[in-house]
């Protein structure tokens, strides 16, 4: 069984999720660069695993797009993704915002008819381990 903590970028919100993992996502649909602000989102998904809130649940909100599945949460004070839970019991951790160190590989890239043209041949771009001066 997997267990993971994590929490938002400002520490107010600190969450466990104890349980199987279903798969590990790049999300490349408009939605998720729209809320991610990149690429893709990355997110983990369960059916069967559970999120207990053990630090600032209250700055915990949540955004569903209109007339979609797409749902996102995150903290009301620095605005990091947070797991949310679906209606249909599914939940989704971005794997960002997990302090624990995530041992699995990504499972697949999904909706890739709406990747980014800047997210590809990315091999050849060169890679410094800080801010380049």
């Amino acid at each position: 069984m997997t267990h993971y903590f994590g929490s938002c970028l400002c520490g107010n919100a600190k969450f466990e999720v104890q349980g199987n993992c279903d798969g590990f996502y790049l999300c490349h649909c408009k939605y998720c660069q729209k809320d991610t602000g990149s690429a893709h989102a990355a997110n983990l998904l369960s059916k069967s695993a559970t999120l207990t809130w053990l630090a600032g649940s209250d700055s915990v909100t949540t955004f569903t797009l209109a007339g979609t599945r797409h749902k996102k949460s995150f903290c009301k004070v620095c605005g990091s993704a947070l797991p949310s839970t679906h209606d249909t019991g599914l939940l989704v951790i971005p794997a960002g915002c997990l302090d624990t160190e995530v041992s699995i590989s990504p499972t697949a890239h999904i909706f890739t008819s709406s990747k980014a043209v800047w997210d590809e041949g990315l091999g050849d771009v060169p890679e410094f381990e800080g801010l380049p001066e």
